[in-house]
């Protein structure tokens, strides 16, 4: 089964830190998705640029032109950092790798990614 496990955290966690501090810091997110490729869990990652990039559709569910603004989805202290999509035989796999992640502070969520093919879809 898939899980999603998206990484919620303080996106100036590391304005302060030194060039070393923040060296250190990509060392440790770089061995756990080095360990998460070499056991074959890892479907898709990355990080994404700074919430202030961000687009967002709002939809008013008449069916008309969706509004679009510049900005984060929602004004809150955590933002969106990145993700991890993982192959797991279940949960506890999925959350024992969430464990793991390195992140300061901040929450990781894990969901399970939706299977349609159950529905006939993509046959």
């Amino acid at each position: 089964m898939r899980y999603m496990l998206t990484i919620y955290g303080d996106p100036s966690g590391m304005s302060e830190a030194s060039t070393e501090e923040r060296q250190a810091e990509l060392g440790r997110w770089f061995t756990y998705t080095e360990d998460l490729q070499k056991s074959g869990a890892l479907v898709a990652g990355d990080a994404l640029q700074e919430s202030a990039t961000a687009t967002t559709l709002r939809f008013n569910g008449g069916g008309g032109e969706p509004a679009v603004t510049d900005g984060p989805f929602a004004e809150t202290k955590e933002q969106l950092g990145g993700f991890y999509e993982l192959e797991c035989a279940n949960l506890d796999e999925a959350l024992e790798w969430a464990k793991k992640i390195p992140v300061r502070g901040g929450a990781v969520e894990v969901r399970p990614v939706q299977d349609f093919s159950q529905e006939g879809a993509g046959q």
